[in-house]
């Protein structure tokens, strides 16, 4: 079986095939349309689609919690910055305090007011923590259900005694669960309509355009920028056309080469950040043959992964952990698998498929307009695992499609290995770790193991968080590295591009987005 001693052979046609397909602009020939910097409506292209369901309760949608961050407001947010990523500044909460191990008490802002109108107070704290916490909640962000005690209107305390996980849990959580009206969930409107506390309102939607208003009552008061457009287009050449001739004023997931397309023009501005979303490799462990650790591994053994970071240039970052550097616990783990032939073939040939002998057909399914490079580095994944004797065909396709073959099912998901980020608004690492790797989620990859379970519980019932980092960073990483139910590729660099008058904005690390002080200078 012969390894990749081709490497440079495999990278040059793999760099030159995606040059052949990259679409080239010159800057010069689209110009942006002149337009009046007062009272323009900001126009922004997701190159995500929405679900319909405006429940934040009901979905996992990377475009959707983009949306959401427009409308909705959370007890406090999380910047994650690489430098202190376990920062959070409060927003609707004045504080949030732990009491003992079960409970913490929220102080809560005052003059605070839904889009309908109605006062926002601790009542929709408890109504939002006691409905998104249950177990038949898709988005499955809580750690558990809880019980919220309110004190007054202004206060109130998380209870977790019922099931036993710390409070404390809920301290970078609180950045990333949106607080929704008690009066929506008691009337079952929460699909219907999104209604919140954020600086824009939603006004109706129009096909893939997705219509918000400023909120006259907003608390830090009304935003400048009178309304927001939230249109998908999943197609990356096309956003950069539209930003480039005046259709869109910010527009995100650029493909590597148009980023300098952007950078020549003195109109536009570029913003990179590392991000929270790592790019993972995801097994379909629940069936032959990734139910079986060793294959995982063997798999993992025949990825270089610094030829897929050279593919993607400035658009991935190094990562050596199953989470982001800005979360909470991140380590580089000694063990990580890392490309080795000899081993890929050791443990090909210990799982009963020697040289990848009597492997099953494979199919790898990625996604093209969303994530950068992916058909690109696709390719380049699978000749590699092919060079192994993996059977695998890459099947490419658009988001929406790939979106809806992306979770477990009964019997497995679609396909036997699947390519996708997770980016959530927050440091807390169990967003990633016990929503994809504990039997009781097991999203994509519908891993059953009582190992990881275990290990998955201890981290998570630890109170405190020095303790709890070093729990995750010695135990929990390392075991998922050794078992690898995924196989992060890579960090995303998250680039957004904008019109360059577009000031004030402050975008996420998950793409998130703050525009309650932006404006047209």
């Amino acid at each position: 079986m012969p390894s990749i001693n081709r490497r440079k052979f495999l990278k040059g046609a793999s760099i030159a095939g995606a040059a052949a397909m990259a679409v080239r602009i010159n800057p010069d020939f689209l110009m942006s349309s002149a337009f009046a910097a007062e009272g323009r409506t900001l126009t922004f292209y997701s190159a995500e689609n929405l679900t319909g369901n405006w429940d934040p309760s009901s979905h996992s949608t990377l475009a959707q919690m983009n949306l959401e961050s427009f409308v909705f407001g959370t007890l406090c947010r999380a910047p994650m910055t690489m430098a202190n990523p376990d920062e959070l500044k409060m927003e609707l909460a004045e504080s949030i305090t732990p009491i003992d191990r079960h409970t913490l008490e929220i102080t809560l802002k005052k003059g605070i007011s839904f889009h309908d109108g109605s006062p926002f107070s601790a009542r929709d704290v408890k109504a939002t923590f006691e409905y998104a916490s249950r177990p038949d909640r898709p988005a499955q962000n809580y750690p558990g259900t809880c019980k919220v005690h309110v004190l007054d209107d202004y206060t109130c305390r998380v209870d977790t005694s019922e099931q036993g996980y710390p409070a404390s849990l809920y301290i970078l959580l609180s950045a990333f669960l949106p607080i929704m009206s008690a009066n929506d969930i008691e009337a079952g409107s929460l699909s219907q309509r999104a209604n919140g506390t954020g600086p824009f309102r939603f006004v109706e939607q129009k096909g893939n355009t997705s219509v918000l208003e400023a909120f006259d009552g907003y608390y830090l008061g009304k935003p400048k920028i009178p309304g927001l457009n939230f249109v998908f287009v999943g197609d990356a050449t096309t956003r950069v056309m539209a930003l480039l001739n005046g259709e869109a004023d910010l527009i995100e997931r650029l493909e590597p080469e148009q980023i300098q397309t952007i950078q020549k023009r003195k109109d536009m501005a570029l913003h990179k950040l590392v991000s929270v979303e790592n790019k993972y490799l995801w097994f379909r462990c629940s069936k032959p043959p990734f139910n079986d650790p060793r294959v995982r591994l063997a798999a993992c053994h025949a990825i270089d992964r610094e030829m897929i970071l050279e593919l993607l240039g400035e658009a991935g970052h190094p990562c050596a952990s199953h989470i982001s550097p800005v979360k909470f616990g991140y380590a580089d783990v000694e063990n990580y698998p890392e490309f080795d032939p000899q081993k890929c073939q050791a443990l090909l040939a210990e799982a009963g498929y020697p040289n990848g002998q009597g492997l099953p057909p494979l199919e790898y399914i990625t996604s093209v307009g969303f994530y950068p490079k992916t058909q690109e580095y696709g390719e380049l994944i699978t000749a590699m695992l092919q060079a192994q004797g993996f059977p695998v065909e890459l099947n490419v396709m658009e988001v929406a499609a790939w979106n809806e073959r992306l979770y477990d099912r009964p019997n497995g998901g679609p396909g036997h290995m699947i390519d996708c980020g997770w980016a959530s608004g927050s440091p807390e690492p169990d967003l990633v770790l016990r929503t994809h790797f504990h039997s009781s989620s097991k999203r994509i990859t519908g891993i059953e193991d009582k190992e990881i379970d275990a290990a998955l519980d201890k981290e998570q019932g630890i109170e405190d968080l020095e303790e709890r980092k070093r729990v995750l960073q010695t135990e929990t990483l390392p075991l998922l590295a050794a078992k690898v139910p995924s196989y992060a590729l890579f960090t995303s660099v998250f680039f957004h591009a904008m019109r360059a008058d577009l000031k004030g904005l402050f975008i996420y690390p998950n793409g998130q987005m703050d525009a309650a002080a932006a404006e047209y200078v």
